[in-house]
C-alpha cells in the first residue's frame, strides 16, 4: 500500500523533525501553571526582546529623554511599545522570583538538578542587572537618581578598583545626564545602553543552556511520585507520557499568549488611572535636572527597594552600616543561594523534610518584600538597631515557630501517574472570597461603565467578567451539585464540560473579532493609544484561554 499523504503541515513538521526532537514527554498531572513557570518567564524575555529591538529604532542615547517622550507622543503605538516593554521585565523578575521560590519548596534544586539551580540564580542576577541599566536609559529623575546610588554605594566600599568598576559601568556618572553637551550626555547613555544590551545577549545565552539542563531531566516530579533524589522519570517512564509534539507546544502557547496578553494590559491599563505611585507608574518621571524633579523623592528601581533599604540600617552603635559590609551582606547571601543544592544534603524532596533550609529560605522571601515596602514608605530614613530587630526578628521567630510545628509526613507509597487518575479538589473558603470579590468587582465595573461609557471601562469590563463568570461557575457548580469540582485533567469532568469548552472557543472567537474590529477604531497615536494596547492584551489573554480550551477539550481525558 502506498505511503499515505500528508498535508502541508504535517510535512513541514516532519522535514524539521520536532516529533523526534529530544524534547522531554509530560504525564498529565503537570499541565498546571506551576509546572510551567519557567515557560512564562521565557515569554516575558522573549516579549521584552522583540518590543526592545523595535524601540532601539528610535532611541537616541544623546536625547534620551526627549527620544522616549517621542516615542511616547509621535511614535505609532510608542507607549504600548514603551510601557510594555518597560512590564515585561517587571513581570519576568516577579515570575523569576515565584519560580525560585517555588522550585525550592519543591526541591528542584536538588541532584541532579544542582547546575541548572545555579544558572537560574544567576539568571536571576542578570535579570536584575539588565533591567537596572534598562530602567535608567530613560534620563528621567528616577533613573539617574538610581545610577547616583549604584555609584556611591560602590565607590564607598573602599575596594581596590571601586572608581575603575563605577568608570567601566557608568561613564562620567549620572551628573552627565544634566550636561548641556550632547556628546557629554551620549558618553553616558551609550554606555548604559551597551551594558543594556550585553546583559540581555547574555541572559539569552545563559538561558539556552538552562534550557538544556531544564531537557536533559524535564519537569521536577511531584513528591508523592519521587520523594527521593534523583527525582527525574526516566526514558522508560516517559514512554507512557505525552510527545512534546503536539501537546506541549498547545499548552505552551496558552502560557505564552495569556503571559502577553497580561504584559500588554497591566501597564497601558495603569498608564490611565491618575494617582499611582511613582515607582510602578509607567510613564516617565520628570527630567532629570527639571524644575519637577526637584519635588520628586528619590527611589532606586522598585526591584532595589529591599537593598535601599538596608543601607538605611544603623549599626549596634548608632553609627551607619557601611557600604563594605552591605556588600559582604550580599555576597554572602547570594553564595548561600547559588551553593544552595550542596549546603542542603538531605535526598527528601518533602519540604517537611527540609525545615532548617525551608526556615532560612521563607525568612528572605518575607525580608524582600518586607525591606521593599519598608523602602518606599520610608526612603532614606535611618533605622535604629532596637527597630530592625523589632522589625526583622519577628519574622524570623514566627517562621522559625511555623516551620518546627510543621507536622512531618509519614512515608507514602509512591503514586504511579503514569495515567489520567481522578484528581478531586473541593472548593476552599479562599475561592469562594475570590468569587465574591469578582462578582462585586463586576457589579461595581458595570456601574462605571453605565455611568461613563467609555472605551477604556468597556474593555476593563470583559476580563472582569470572564473571571467572575469562571469564579461563579466553579462555585454553583459545587453548591448545586454537592461534590468535589474535578480539577483541570481529571476524568470527573462530565461530557457537558466539554461542549462547554467548545462553546466558550467560539465565544472567544466572535469577541475577539469584535475587539480586533474595535482596535482600529482606537487611536494610534500618543497617550491614547494605550486604550488599543488594553484591548490587544484582552485579545491575547482570550486566545490564550481559548487555546487552554481547545487543550481541554482535545486532550483531558
Amino acid at each position: 500500500m502506498g505511503e499515505e499523504k500528508k498535508g502541508i503541515i504535517d510535512t513541514i513538521i516532519d522535514r524539521v523533525g520536532v516529533t523526534e526532537a529530544p524534547l522531554f514527554k509530560t504525564p498529565d498531572y503537570m499541565y498546571n501553571l506551576s509546572y510551567w513557570l519557567g515557560a512564562m518567564v521565557s515569554a516575558a524575555f522573549i516579549y521584552t526582546v522583540i518590543t526592545g529591538l523595535f524601540l532601539l529604532m528610535y532611541y537616541q542615547p544623546a536625547f534620551a529623554y526627549q527620544s522616549t517622550q517621542s516615542i511616547i507622543s509621535s511614535v505609532p503605538y510608542g507607549p504600548v511599545l514603551l510601557f510594555s516593554h518597560l512590564y515585561g521585565s517587571y513581570i519576568m523578575i516577579i515570575l523569576a522570583y515565584i519560580h525560585m521560590f517555588r522550585n525550592f519548596y519543591k526541591g528542584a534544586y536538588k541532584k541532579p538538578r544542582e547546575l541548572q539551580w545555579i544558572t537560574g540564580v544567576i539568571l536571576l542576577l542578570l535579570t536584575l542587572g539588565a533591567s537596572f541599566f534598562g530602567y535608567s536609559l530613560v534620563s528621567d529623575v528616577l533613573g539617574v537618581n538610581a545610577i547616583d546610588i549604584g555609584d556611591q554605594l560602590l565607590v564607598g566600599t573602599g575596594i581596590p578598583g571601586a572608581t575603575t568598576i563605577v568608570g567601566w559601568l557608568f561613564g562620567p556618572g549620572g551628573s552627565a545626564a544634566l550636561s548641556s553637551d550632547p556628546l557629554v550626555r551620549s558618553e553616558l547613555f551609550d554606555r548604559l545602553l551597551g551594558w543594556h544590551i550585553l546583559l540581555v545577549f547574555l541572559l539569552g545565552a545563559l538561558f539556552l543552556f538552562h534550557f538544556m539542563l531544564a531537557e536533559r531531566y524535564g519537569m521536577t516530579p511531584s513528591a508523592k511520585d519521587k520523594p527521593k533524589v534523583p527525582a527525574y522519570y526516566t526514558k522508560e517512564e516517559q514512554q507512557r507520557f505525552n510527545e512534546w509534539w503536539p501537546r506541549n507546544f498547545v499548552y505552551m502557547l496558552s502560557v505564552v499568549l495569556l503571559t502577553w496578553g497580561i504584559i500588554l494590559f497591566v501597564p497601558n491599563l495603569l498608564a490611565n488611572i491618575n494617582g499611582l505611585p511613582i515607582v510602578i507608574n509607567p510613564y516617565p518621571a520628570p527630567q532629570a535636572g527639571s524644575p519637577e524633579s526637584t519635588s520628586v523623592q528619590p527611589y532606586p528601581p522598585w526591584f532595589f527597594l529591599f537593598l535601599y533599604k538596608f543601607v538605611d540600617f544603623l549599626l549596634p552603635n548608632g553609627m551607619p552600616i557601611t557600604p563594605i559590609l552591605v556588600l559582604a551582606v550580599l555576597i554572602i547571601g547570594l553564595l548561600v543561594l547559588i551553593f544552595l543544592p550542596f549546603l542542603d544534603p538531605s535526598d527528601d524532596l518533602r519540604v517537611t523534610r527540609r525545615k532548617f533550609w525551608t526556615w532560612i529560605v521563607s525568612t528572605l522571601a518575607v525580608y524582600l518584600i518586607e525591606l521593599s515596602v519598608w523602602g518606599y514608605l520610608e526612603p532614606g530614613v535611618p533605622v535604629p538597631f532596637s527597630q530592625e530587630i523589632e522589625y526583622l526578628g519577628l519574622p524570623l521567630i514566627v517562621i522559625g515557630i511555623l516551620v518546627y510545628l510543621w507536622p512531618v509526613k509519614q512515608n507514602n507509597t509512591p503514586l504511579t501517574r503514569t495515567e489520567t487518575k481522578v484528581i478531586k479538589m473541593n472548593i476552599t473558603p479562599m475561592e469562594i472570597l475570590l468569587a465574591s470579590v469578582s462578582a462585586l468587582s463586576l457589579a461595581g465595573t458595570f456601574v462605571n461603565f453605565l455611568e461613563f461609557p467609555t472605551i477604556i471601562n468597556g474593555i476593563i469590563l470583559i476580563p472582569v467578567g470572564l473571571f467572575t463568570l469562571y469564579m461563579l461557575r466553579r462555585v454553583a457548580g459545587f453548591i448545586v451539585g454537592r461534590k468535589p469540582v474535578a480539577a483541570v485533567g481529571s476524568s470527573v469532568a462530565a461530557s457537558w464540560s466539554k461542549k462547554a469548552a467548545f462553546y466558550g472557543i467560539v465565544i472567544i472567537f466572535i469577541v475577539s473579532l469584535f475587539l480586533l474590529g474595535l482596535m482600529w477604531t482606537l487611536p494610534s497615536i500618543g497617550p491614547q493609544s494605550t486604550y488599543a494596547g488594553m484591548d490587544l492584551g484582552v485579545i491575547l489573554m482570550l486566545w490564550g484561554i481559548a487555546v487552554q480550551l481547545y487543550h481541554y477539550e482535545i486532550y483531558v481525558k
